[in-house]
Parts: C-alpha cells; sequence; structure tokens
C-alpha cells in the first residue's frame, strides 16, 4: 500500500456513512526496531495549508482568526484504531456529531452555504 496516494485527501465517512471531510495530512510515528505507522489522520485547513508551505499555513491561520476562530487551534485528528475500512472512501467508527467538525460544518453552511445563490 502506498499511504500516501491511498489514504492523502480522500474522503472520510463517520460510521453513518456521513462526510466528514477529506484526509489533509497524516501522523506518523516512528521506533528505531519497527516499521513507521500512521497514529493519526488530520483534517483541517491549517494541515491542507502546511503542504503549500509555513507561509501559507500561517495565513490560513490569520484568516480562520479573522472569522472567529482560534489561530492556535490545533487540527482534528483521528487515532488509526479508529479506521474501519479504507477503500474508495475511509470509514471511520466515529460520529461526525460526537467531534468539533460538526460544528465547524453548521457554521459554514448557516454563514456560507445558505446565502449562496
Amino acid at each position: 500500500m502506498d499511504v500516501f496516494r491511498d489514504i492523502l485527501d480522500k474522503q472520510l465517512l463517520d460510521r453513518k456513512g456521513i462526510k466528514m471531510g477529506k484526509v489533509d495530512g497524516l501522523v506518523m510515528t516512528m521506533s528505531p526496531r519497527a516499521r513507521p505507522r500512521i497514529a493519526f489522520i488530520e483534517m483541517g485547513s491549517i494541515t491542507l495549508a502546511r503542504r503549500l508551505g509555513p507561509r501559507t499555513a500561517r495565513l490560513v491561520a490569520r484568516l480562520g482568526a479573522l472569522f472567529g476562530g482560534d489561530p492556535t487551534r490545533q487540527p482534528f485528528r483521528v487515532a488509526s484504531d479508529k479506521i474501519r475500512n479504507i477503500g474508495v472512501d475511509i470509514e471511520l467508527t466515529i460520529d461526525i456529531e460526537s467531534t468539533p467538525l460538526n460544528i465547524w460544518h453548521e457554521r459554514l453552511r448557516r454563514h456560507i452555504l445558505n446565502r449562496m445563490p
């Protein structure tokens, strides 16, 4: 399995099949006598911006703060043991309602998507 090709940018689904966003980053652990392993999947605009460089990440953090977010907030992480299946989409064993992502989705829908023609 090519981890970056098979996981990065894939759609995440909660256990009910509700879309949670896409995989923006991977956090891996390394130990001297073992193979590297995925510890967490990260989601969030700052993680996505980090892929483009540190200046972009700082800009996105400032824009998030401008819109009422916390500029020091860390990306949302899902532990690797919460992954149920990796296929076309990545299925998780958690519900979106139990995560802070639900609040962000609702805010985005209320302030931006509902105002679009």
